[in-house]
């Protein structure tokens, strides 16, 4: 298949020296992208700023901010197989940016916000009957709940949920744990274990529902 996966945070400026992000190291996006190479696939990694090496033999496109990374997504997401959104994009980001450094000396900058695109919601239009999407979930409480939510609203095949609230697992960590949720109602249950073998089993889920699609 073609895989296109997203990974990393993404990252809205507020002055030449500061910026809005999150914990996102990529870990989970990379292997991902990593594991569906291992498996065969063609795959194309877009990714936020991380400090990980490229997985060996896939096309990785780096991006910063969350319109980078839509407009990265839309260029190349009609002609993959499945989409894997594993990037903790930012929700939020400045309405101006500051052309110079705003000085500690003037005081708490006052900060009018705006909401990034969503990204899953933008592209959902596109998606063909062919054509697999998964979604990522990173929450602290509310987990099922929330991540029915996303499945439903943002038209998506599968979503991949986890609990950012513990410190062994998830956003920095080497290790995670899923809740995976699909639109046919069924549930799968990922216990906690390195990134690279929560993805090895992801992967093999989202395998299946292609293949039924083009039975």
């Amino acid at each position: 298949m073609k895989v296109l996966v997203t990974a990393g945070p993404t990252r809205e400026a507020i002055d030449p020296v500061r910026f809005v992000s999150n914990r996102s190291s990529g870990k989970m996006g990379y292997a991902v992208a990593a594991a569906a190479r291992e498996r065969g696939h063609a795959v194309s990694l877009v990714s936020g700023p991380v400090a990980l090496e490229s997985p060996r033999g896939v096309d990785v496109v780096r991006v910063t901010t969350a319109e980078e990374m839509l407009a990265a997504v839309k260029k190349r997401v009609r002609g993959c197989d499945l989409l894997v959104m594993a990037a903790a994009v930012a929700d939020w980001r400045p309405k101006k940016t500051a052309a110079r450094k705003l000085k500690k000396s003037a005081g708490p900058p006052r900060i009018e916000w705006v909401a990034t695109p969503d990204i899953l919601r933008t592209i959902a239009p596109l998606k063909k009957p062919s054509q697999t999407f998964c979604g990522f979930a990173a929450e602290t409480d509310g987990l099922a709940r929330e991540a029915r939510r996303k499945l439903r609203e943002k038209n998506l095949d599968a979503i991949a949920a986890n609990d950012v609230s513990k410190t062994d697992r998830g956003f920095e960590a080497d290790r995670n744990a899923l809740a995976v949720f699909f639109a046919d109602g069924r549930a799968l249950r990922i216990g906690l274990a390195t990134k690279k073998k929560c993805a090895a089993a992801l992967l093999r889920a989202l395998e299946e529902i292609s293949a039924r699609k083009k039975m």
